[in-house]
């Protein structure tokens, strides 16, 4: 019920599969295939297709005794151009090479190696860049892109994966121009098949009868809601077969699936507020200090961006922090936004222009807990702001 795992079969894929596959085909014939890059939002089957087409790439160059490179990176993790070219050629070592280290190389150098144990390996290297978006600048990319003009017996072929679909519009014309990519869309899972998937991993993975018959449909419902996430839905079915379990509970019922719909939401909530920067947690500090001082006077009032910004600067003061201008404020509101902690809508104040009417999306005890978890705020418990006194 992971993400990492793999079926024998992906459901609901075949299209998908058919089309990727008749890309990197060229491969069994000793050609080149084509750059892709696969775009789609979070759970719709990206890394699992690009992963089973490359097995089934693997096993058919066996039969066939051609000689085919299947290399998965995550990007999210080895995010550096030297970084990528290491681990790419790490997966060339053999007993007579030499490992290329974690750091200490010029890339130049790192670059000549990984093009020379590529050669001598000969064949075709297909490369799969999961979460491509999140490499570091446009040189890792350049640097694979022309390493085919570079290469005399062998070839190179980038996968690569993301959620953002104007990735590719950002880089740098050489790069876009070298890459060449054809490209897929890969449409969110409707309810209907959400629960195919999941009926299909309940089959693997759980005892008959432990599971009862609305669970399936609950878990479904719930992650379609969310632009038809798989793993969603995999996450709640497995967080709910697990508090069963804890409860010692004889089967998995539509209660445990309320009980992990709540964990896991605050478990994304607490890792993405831990992993804030600093001046973005002094922002959601500030706005969290006005939502609970106006619940506790019994005003109504939206909180705008100006509230914010003012208690923003207190706030720096007192915990001796140089602060933003008002509009890297606005830029990092939008962020915690986008992240689903707040909800920032924009609403016109006709001549005196627009703003942003802030609420917290979150609990504000969950985020109160949080960041005092954080030395910095450990200092900010009791001080006064506008005349008022605030305690966290």
């Amino acid at each position: 019920m992971r993400p990492t795992y793999i079926p024998d079969s992906l459901l609901h894929r075949d299209k998908e599969i058919r089309n990727l596959a008749s890309i990197l085909v060229p491969a069994l014939k000793k050609e080149t295939p084509s750059n892709v890059f696969i775009y789609g939002k979070t759970g719709t089957g990206k890394t699992a297709v690009a992963k089973f087409v490359g097995k089934e790439l693997l096993k058919k160059g066996d039969e066939t005794k051609t000689k085919v490179n299947f290399i998965y990176i995550n990007c999210e993790i080895v995010d550096t151009q030297y970084r990528l070219l290491q681990n790419i050629a790490n997966h060339f070592i053999n007993e007579w090479s030499e490992r290329i280290p974690f750091t200490g190389w010029p890339t130049d150098e790192v670059y000549t190696k990984l093009m020379h144990m590529i050669d001598a390996n000969g064949g075709i290297t297909v490369v799969i860049l999961d979460e491509v978006d999140k490499l570091k600048g446009d040189e890792a990319l350049y640097s694979l892109s022309r390493m085919n003009s570079d290469l005399e017996n062998a070839k190179v072929s980038i996968v690569g994966i993301s959620n953002d679909l104007k990735f590719t519009e950002f880089l740098d014309p050489r790069v876009k121009s070298s890459l060449g990519e054809e490209n897929m869309i890969f449409p969110p899972y409707d309810a209907g098949e959400l629960q195919d998937i999941l009926k299909q991993r309940v089959d693997i993975a759980l005892k008959v009868d432990s599971i009862d018959y609305d669970v399936i449909p609950l878990c479904s419902a719930l992650a379609a809601q969310e632009h038809g996430d798989a793993r969603r839905a995999l996450d709640l079915l497995r967080m709910s077969a697990e508090l069963a379990e804890r409860n010692k509970a004889l089967k998995i019922t539509k209660k445990f699936v309320k009980l992990a719909q709540s964990k896991i939401e605050i478990d994304r909530i607490t890792e993405v507020v831990r992993t804030l920067p600093a001046q973005s947690k002094l922002i959601l500090l500030a706005i969290l200090l006005q939502e609970k001082h106006n619940k506790k006077n019994g005003l109504n009032g939206a909180i705008t961006t100006g509230d914010v910004y003012e208690i923003y600067n207190e706030i720096c003061k007192k915990s001796r922090t140089d602060s933003l201008t008002q509009r890297r404020t606005a830029d990092l509101i939008s962020e915690l936004d986008m992240l689903g902690i707040i909800t920032a809508r924009v609403i016109s104040k006709g001549r005196h222009g627009r703003t942003r009417e802030i609420k917290m999306s979150s609990s504000l005890e969950d985020i109160f807990r949080i960041l005092k978890e954080d030395d910095v705020f450990k200092e900010l418990t009791k001080y006064k702001i506008r005349g008022q006194t605030r305690l966290m």
